[in-house]
């Protein structure tokens, strides 16, 4: 293989290859179809005139014959009126309108013929192209879809689902760090207000029960009586303070006895 001829095949290969790269299959057909119906007024304009030819010789035999007709009465009237020569003359017209008769009679059986030919041919290339418009119509629309489902798959080959996950298990652990921390603050908070009010009134409720203690073992003479001045401890709500409990119980022993 020469060299020229190498060149020639390498030029349209890339030209081959650019080309089919830029061709867009949905704008092709688009355009096929437009091409096609454009056609059709072409189309019906060349059988317009093959059955316009066809009248006109319709109408040229038509002519003929009368002129056949009115020359055969001629004839007869020249010969009844013994005009030999005016008779003679109309047989030529007669023979020369006999032969353009049968031309023309020829001539539009052929445009007849070929009236029916271009009709069926106009019909038939009509429903080739409503099949073919219906074909290119389906084409256009799995082209479309083609071209979606391209575009979804670079979309998912783009779409790193991993490194994704990755940010929203990250930020879903910040959060649940943020929360905890929070919820232990607000928690710690309450909770030694609470302890410091539980502690003060644990305290406060041990020495209730110590001074009653200590006023129970007085009045039973298990201790000596105090002689200071320490305050006792007020009794709570709802409660009688022990010297007045002893006081009650020692005057009902009198009483009985």
């Amino acid at each position: 293989m020469g060299l020229m001829s190498r060149i020639s095949r390498s030029l349209r290969a890339l030209f081959g290859g650019i080309v089919e790269s830029t061709e867009n299959p949905e704008l092709i057909l688009q355009q096929t179809i437009r091409d096609m119906r454009d056609r059709v007024p072409e189309l019906n304009n060349s059988v317009a005139q093959v059955m316009a030819t066809e009248k006109l010789l319709a109408k040229s035999k038509e002519r003929l014959e009368n002129q056949v007709v009115d020359l055969d009465s001629k004839i007869r009237a020249s010969v009844k009126l013994s005009r030999d020569d005016i008779a003679t003359a109309y047989i030529g017209q007669l023979q020369q309108a006999q032969i353009d008769l049968q031309k023309t009679s020829q001539q539009l059986e052929h445009a007849t013929l070929a009236s029916k030919q271009a009709l069926k041919a106009r019909d038939n290339y009509v429903l080739q192209m409503q099949r073919r418009t219906a074909e290119a119509m389906q084409l256009i629309n799995q082209s479309k879809q083609a071209r979606l489902q391209e575009q979804l798959a670079q979309t998912m080959e783009s779409f790193q689902i991993g490194d994704d996950a990755s940010t929203f298990d990250e930020m879903r652990d910040k959060i649940d760090r943020r929360a905890a921390a929070a919820e232990a603050k607000l928690q710690l908070g309450s909770a030694s207000v609470d302890n410091q009010m539980q502690d003060i009134e644990r305290e406060a409720l041990d020495m209730q029960l110590q001074d009653k203690l200590l006023a129970y073992k007085q009045d039973m003479g298990l201790l000596p009586a105090s002689t200071g001045s320490s305050p006792q401890a007020l009794p709570a709500r709802g409660e009688t303070s022990v010297n007045e409990e002893s006081g009650e119980v020692i005057n009902h022993v009198n009483r009985s006895n």
